[in-house]
C-alpha cells in the first residue's frame, strides 16, 4: 500500500507531542489509563517511561522518535486496518511505524487484552 509522498513527509515532521494528547484522551475516554498508553508506547519503541517524557519535551518528530526507538521484535506481527489501511501493507518504513504504535492505540481504546496487543503468545 502507497501512501503518497507528501503523507509521508507530513508523518515525518509532525511532532509525537503533538498526538500524544491524542492518544492519551482516546484511551482515557474508553476506561484506560495513561500508564496501559506508556506500556504499549514502551513495548513498541523500547522507551521507558522518562524517555517517554523526554520525546515529548524536547517536541521530537516522529521521523527523530522512530529513529531513535528500538523497534520491538514482534512488532511485524501488528496487522488489521488503521485509518482505511492495511498496517502490514504501508511500504514506507516510517509511516508503517507510526500506524503500529496508532493500531497498538486503538486495540487499548478498544478494550483488547493486553497480552493480545503485545503479542505475548
Amino acid at each position: 500500500m502507497k501512501n503518497s509522498v507528501s503523507t509521508d513527509e507530513r508523518i515525518a515532521k509532525m511532532t509525537f507531542a503533538t498526538v500524544y494528547p491524542h492518544y492519551v484522551n482516546k484511551v482515557e475516554r474508553k476506561g484506560k489509563t495513561k500508564e496501559e498508553l506508556h506500556q504499549i508506547i514502551s513495548w513498541l519503541t523500547g522507551y521507558s517511561e522518562q524517555e517517554i517524557q523526554e520525546q515529548i519535551q524536547k517536541k521530537t518528530t516522529f521521523a527523530q522518535f522512530f529513529d531513535q526507538a528500538r523497534l520491538h521484535p514482534n512488532a511485524p506481527l501488528i496487522k488489521g486496518l488503521i485509518c482505511g489501511y492495511r498496517v502490514e501493507e504501508i511500504e514506507n518504513p516510517l509511516s508503517q511505524k507510526v500506524r503500529y504504535l496508532d493500531k497498538l492505540v486503538d486495540e487499548l481504546a478498544k478494550g483488547k487484552k493486553m497480552d493480545k496487543i503485545l503479542r505475548v503468545g
